[in-house]
């Protein structure tokens, strides 16, 4: 039997131990598996109560069993819910007998949901919003997951190949009528016009520069600076818990160091690296190194000095933002933006202290507002996306541009923009890049 023709079953829920823990069951023996395990089988979409007993007859634990007949499931196949105590011993119980049946196996990464789209349940642009879903880590990237997940791009996708069918249809009919000298013009004239609106509304959704594509990634700010300068301390005041060691002594940072923001709602990834030095010694010199790499790669640079040294190193295109520290050592010194937001911001902190790091951390939520924009409206969160949507917009200008040349040309277009937001939506010759794609999920999904 074809692995896809197979039974499968997983873990649905969160790791053991826990209260309650939900192992699902999809395929033709989900039934068979069902009232084997429970002595019965309880009607659709019913909570049911019952002792699950494997084949030797010894008992497994007592449990909710839910029934979910094909085509109403979540995978469009037989499925089958056991909610039991989430307990190691029960799992490993639960599993071995699972196991135990013919053409039952547990299944793989993502499998649960591939079944999903290939039974028709959900396309690949929902596949995706699910998987980003699963992943946020931010109010704003569940938002932008869900939109995707309740199919907003691939609604308007639909709806823009049904359009492009619609005008491909008319173009093919003056092809036909091409001897009655009044019909092509008749037909073709209609089908430029709904290709010239489908054209601005693609275009308008790509316009959005990449927001949503930013909102699912993240912003990545690098602190970089001299040695012994506190970044460091930054750090730890920043992810506001223990994350990097602090000493006295310079050179302790010798790798780049990680940690995950949620700045109102915007994913941040805050990025502590060793001290910028000339230095002898090869681990140092190793860790400067890749410091000098992740800030060339950072979408913003925080240079930390303290009042030794002022002096800004680039290494990249990325804004840099002079953050003088230690004030707390200057009587003088008072925290707070000497210069606003710009490219030449500039702040005083005591990051020892926390003087001044309120204020750094409000314009960096400005700084990421502008960054993402206004993604709630955005459609794309994926590049792959990005490239299919601009592929049908070129393929779409190109019948405008041939149409006069001779309407074969122009049709021939309009199926190769039908072809990519079919692509798009997972419905023609994406095998190659279906395991991509669905091997990134958890197991039980």
């Amino acid at each position: 039997m074809h692995p896809r023709d197979q039974t499968i079953f997983a873990l649905s829920s969160g790791r053991p131990p826990s209260a309650i823990a939900i192992v699902r069951v999809s395929g033709p023996e989900a039934g068979p598996v069902l009232t084997a395990l429970a002595g019965k089988t309880p009607p659709p979409r019913v909570a049911t109560r019952a002792l699950l007993r494997d084949a030797s007859r010894q008992p497994i634990d007592d449990a909710m069993v839910l029934w979910f007949p094909h085509p109403a499931s979540a995978t469009g196949e037989d499925v089958v819910e056991f909610h039991v105590h989430g307990g190691r011993a029960v799992l490993a119980a639960l599993f071995a007998a699972l196991a135990a049946f013919d053409q039952v196996r547990a299944a793989e990464p993502g499998e649960f949901t591939r079944r999903a789209f290939e039974n028709g349940k959900l396309d690949l642009t929902e596949a995706e919003g699910l998987d980003d879903l699963i992943h946020a880590d931010t109010d704003r990237q569940r938002r932008q997951a869900l939109r995707q997940l309740k199919g907003l791009l691939g609604d308007r996708a639909r709806d823009w190949r049904a359009e492009i069918v619609e005008a491909s249809a008319l173009i093919e009919a003056g092809i036909d009528f091409s001897d009655e000298s009044d019909v092509p013009a008749e037909l073709i004239a209609p089908a430029l016009a709904k290709v010239k609106i489908l054209v601005a509304e693609i275009e308008e959704v790509l316009a959005a520069q990449g927001q949503s594509e930013r909102l699912r990634d993240g912003l990545v700010v690098a602190i970089a600076g001299p040695p012994n300068v506190g970044k460091s301390t930054l750090m730890n005041q920043l992810a506001r818990r223990e994350v990097a060691i602090v000493s006295p002594h310079a050179g302790t940072t010798r790798d780049v160091i990680e940690v995950q923001l949620d700045l109102d709602g915007y994913p941040v990834t805050v990025i502590d690296t060793a001290g910028i030095r000339e230095t002898d010694d090869p681990v140092e010199q190793e860790g400067v190194r890749r410091a000098r790499a992740r800030a060339a790669e950072a979408d913003l640079v925080l240079w930390l000095t303290d009042n030794s040294n002022a002096d800004i190193s680039r290494h990249g295109r990325a804004p840099v933002w002079l953050v003088r520290n230690k004030i707390d050592l200057d009587e003088t010194a008072r925290p707070g933006a000497q210069d606003g937001q710009g490219a030449a911001a500039a702040f005083r902190i005591s990051a020892n202290r926390g003087d001044g790091v309120a204020e750094l951390i409000s314009v960096l939520v400005r700084f990421a507002q502008d960054y993402f924009g206004s993604s709630e409206s955005g459609l794309i969160s994926r590049a792959r996306q990005r490239k299919l949507l601009e592929q049908t917009a070129d393929s779409l200008r190109r019948s405008l541009d041939v149409a006069d040349t001779g309407e074969e040309l122009a049709a021939e277009e309009l199926r190769a923009a039908v072809f990519s937001l079919g692509r798009l939506l997972g419905r023609v010759d994406v095998e190659d890049i279906l395991d991509v794609i669905f091997r990134e999920f958890c197991v039980g999904k």
